[in-house]
């Protein structure tokens, strides 16, 4: 039987409320499919070590443009390794049910396995379909050179989205550059490294690598930051 038109129209009420909300993660309970576990990271890392030294120098990596964000830029296509080098894919990964896409960075000198939070991904994708559905572009405030934060409200949204941090219990916002990209604003949690940890970073540096190199999962979705003369972080000038 046919669903009513009456039906099909309350789930589609239902739908809008539902993105408009922002609710669209999972419970906040974390379960074993959000977990970046150290010895599913060290599974991988010596699988693809083992391939590579198979494979002659080769990477177990699907292949993605040029222009690609570096820290999606080389996914793990676990098809190569599983089972032949590990004997199953991890249970966070995206392709188990998971939120984390595994990918790999210092692809030439290094090659590191690594995580992206997919959470983050969804988030972007729900703004751009919103920014191409109303036709225009939602800048409000200037929070950098030609980066911008978002009118959620012209957008449609009742409140900002946010996502939640990989590093620490805050609450990331979203900013849009000046391309009309959104992209998650990470200078939370790098100020609480700057502040605590007191590294030595030079301004002009992208120091992303703070949060990038200390934690299994990868600052994606990001503009480059440095720092000012307060040693704050801020958005380096490279949107356009």
């Amino acid at each position: 039987m046919t669903m009513s038109v009456k039906k099909i129209g309350l789930l589609l009420i239902f739908s809008f409320v539902f993105v408009l909300s922002g609710c669209m993660y999972p419970s906040e309970k974390t379960t074993g499919q959000e977990i970046p576990y150290a010895d599913q990271l060290e599974s991988m890392q010596k699988a693809v070590e083992a391939y590579q030294q198979d494979a002659g120098g080769l990477l177990p990596i699907k292949t993605r443009d040029l222009e690609t964000d570096i820290y999606i830029k080389y996914p793990i296509e676990f098809s190569k390794i599983v089972p032949a080098y590990t004997e199953k894919i991890p249970s966070n990964a995206y392709e188990t049910g998971g939120i984390y896409q595994y990918v790999l960075t210092d692809v030439e000198t290094n090659p590191t396995v690594k995580l992206v939070d997919l959470r983050s991904a969804e988030r972007i994708r729900d703004l751009n379909l919103r920014k191409n559905i109303n036709g225009r572009v939602p800048f409000k405030e200037s929070v950098g050179q030609n980066v911008y934060t978002v009118d959620f409200k012209a957008m449609g949204f009742k409140e900002p989205l946010t996502v939640p941090s990989p590093y620490s219990d805050a609450i990331l916002p979203i900013v849009i550059g000046g391309d009309g990209v959104f992209y998650i604003d990470y200078s939370i949690d790098l100020n609480r490294i700057l502040q605590e940890e007191t590294p030595k970073v030079k301004q002009g540096e992208d120091i992303r690598f703070l949060l990038a190199d200390n934690y299994p999962v990868l600052p994606a979705y990001s503009l480059p930051y440095t720092v000012n003369e307060n040693n704050e972080p801020i958005f380096m000038n490279k949107s356009k």
